[in-house]
C-alpha cells in the first residue's frame, strides 16, 4: 500500500506524476493519492478579493492558513472545483481508474474543529475563535478498501467534516499521514518542489538523505516553513506504524519511481544498518 501526497505547486509536472501512478497500478500495487492546491487557492484569493492570511504559533515555529468561512469557500473552490477535476482528467487519460473524493464524501474523514487558541494573526497576538480547521478523528477505511479492491485509485483532498460544525480545512500532509496509518501503508511519499529536507535552504547538495525517529528532533531544527509540517506528518505516520516516509522531489521525470528507488529524504522508525543502507541505494 502506497500513499502519495502531491503538493499544490507541481502543476507543470503533473503528467510525469500520473504516468508513475499508472506504473504502480500496472504492477498491482494499491495506491491512494492526496493532492494540495496552494497555487490555485492563492490565485483564487486574488481573483475573488478574499485576503489570504496566516496564523503563526506563539513560539513562531509553525504557520498555517487562517481559514475563516470565506477562505474555506476559496479552498473548496480551488481543490474541488479546479485542481481535482484537472488531476482526475490527467490520470484517466493516462489509463488510471481515478475516483475523486473529499473528506466529506461518504463521511470519509471525520474531524474535530481545532479549539480556539492564542496565536499571531497578521503579527497580532490574539485568541482566534473562527478558524475552521480541524484534526482527524476517524477515517472510513471500508470505503477506501472498497474502491481499492475494485481496482480504483482514490484521489483525496480536504475539506473534511465535523458532524457538529460542518466542513473544515485540514493540512494535506497530515491528512496523508492519517490515511497512511489507517490503511497500514508500507510507504508514504510526500512530493513537493524541493529535493527533500535540506541542511541549507536553496542548496540541493545539502540534502539530508536519511534520518530516523531516534535523531528526528535535531533535524526538525533544519526545516523551515512548510517543511516543518511535512516532518510532523512523517513523524505521525511512522509513530502510527507506517513503514517508511519519503520526502521527494515532484519535479523529477519519474517522481514516484525516483523516491521509491531512494531519492529524497528517507525517514524510518530506526537507524538503518549498513546492509539496509546498501539495499536502499
Amino acid at each position: 500500500m502506497i500513499i502519495v501526497k502531491a503538493g499544490g505547486s507541481l502543476d507543470g509536472q503533473i503528467l510525469n506524476f500520473c504516468a508513475d501512478v499508472r506504473k504502480l497500478t500496472e504492477r498491482g500495487e494499491p495506491v491512494v493519492v492526496l493532492h494540495g492546491g496552494s497555487v490555485e487557492a492563492n490565485s483564487l484569493h486574488r481573483q475573488l478579493g478574499v485576503p489570504s492570511r496566516r496564523l503563526r504559533s506563539r513560539c513562531g515555529t509553525r504557520q498555517s492558513r487562517y481559514t475563516d468561512a470565506a477562505t474555506l469557500d476559496v479552498l473548496t473552490l480551488a481543490l474541488v472545483g479546479r485542481v481535482k477535476p484537472s488531476l482526475i482528467a490527467h490520470l484517466v487519460r493516462c489509463g488510471v481508474r481515478a475516483v475523486g473524493l473529499t473528506g466529506i464524501d461518504g463521511g470519509l474523514v471525520l474531524a474535530k474543529k481545532t479549539n480556539p487558541a492564542k496565536v499571531y494573526l497578521d503579527d497580532r497576538l490574539m485568541v482566534v475563535n473562527d478558524d475552521l480547521t480541524g484534526r482527524v478523528v476517524s477515517i472510513n477505511v471500508d470505503l477506501l478498501r472498497l474502491l481499492l479492491g475494485a481496482g480504483y485509485v482514490p484521489v483525496l483532498s480536504p475539506p473534511v467534516i465535523d458532524p457538529e460544525v460542518g466542513p473544515l480545512n485540514i493540512d494535506g500532509d497530515r491528512l496523508a499521514a492519517a490515511i497512511a496509518v489507517a490503511l497500514e501503508a508500507t510507504h508514504l511519499i510526500i512530493l513537493s518542489n524541493v529535493p527533500g529536507l535540506l541542511r541549507e535552504p536553496g542548496d540541493p547538495t545539502s540534502l539530508v538523505p536519511r534520518l530516523s525517529l531516534q535523531n528526528f528532533a535535531e533535524h526538525v531544527e533544519l526545516a523551515q516553513g512548510r517543511m516543518r509540517v511535512k516532518l510532523l506528518a512523517a513523524q505521525e505516520a511512522l509513530t502510527g506504524g507506517v513503514g517508511r516516509v519519503i520526502l521527494g522531489d515532484g519535479r523529477l521525470p519519474s517522481p514516484i519511481e525516483a523516491t521509491l528507488a531512494g531519492q529524497g529524504t528517507i525517514i524510518e522508525n530506526h537507524t538503518m544498518t549498513e546492509p539496509e543502507m546498501a539495499v536502499a541505494e
